[in-house]
């Protein structure tokens, strides 16, 4: 039986965007982790670094459940999303560079850049099976 070609790309593609999706989910959660650790070392003051260490990345949360998470309770426009994106993703690299990692402050920022973009393309983009010929029978496949 010869290989269908057009499968194995729907796989591949399948698994890159199954990858950055896992990806994204990492740095969101490094992001969280930055944002605690640069809380937790700003100041002297025991009250203030608790409050810090555990309300920025609470604040942090709240804001990607409300307006980027996938299941978001606001289904906001792309350009508020990626603002969301940025100020939770920005700002957990912001808060490495706070904590005295400039490079993988840096490191953490193109990665952040380059996962959203990849994100966003692969939304844009129809999945290849979308692409194929519709059935010879004329119905079409619901998603």
């Amino acid at each position: 039986m010869p290989a269908r070609p057009d499968v194995a790309v729907v796989i591949d593609e399948r698994h890159w965007y199954a990858t950055n999706e896992l990806l994204a989910f990492l740095v969101e959660l490094v992001a969280l982790a930055c944002l605690s650790w640069w809380g937790f070392a700003v100041s002297h003051d025991e009250a203030l670094r608790i409050l810090l260490g555990v309300g920025t990345p609470l604040l942090a949360m709240a804001l990607w459940s409300v307006f980027a998470a996938p299941r978001a309770r606001l289904r906001p426009r792309l350009p508020l999303v990626l603002v969301v994106k940025a100020v939770v993703l920005g700002g957990g690299a912001a808060a490495l560079y706070g904590v005295g990692h400039p490079g993988a402050a840096i490191a953490m920022a193109v990665v952040v850049v380059t996962n959203t973009a990849v994100a966003e393309i692969f939304r844009r983009r129809p999945p290849a099976s979308h692409t194929e010929q519709a059935p010879a029978d004329g119905s079409t496949a619901s998603n």
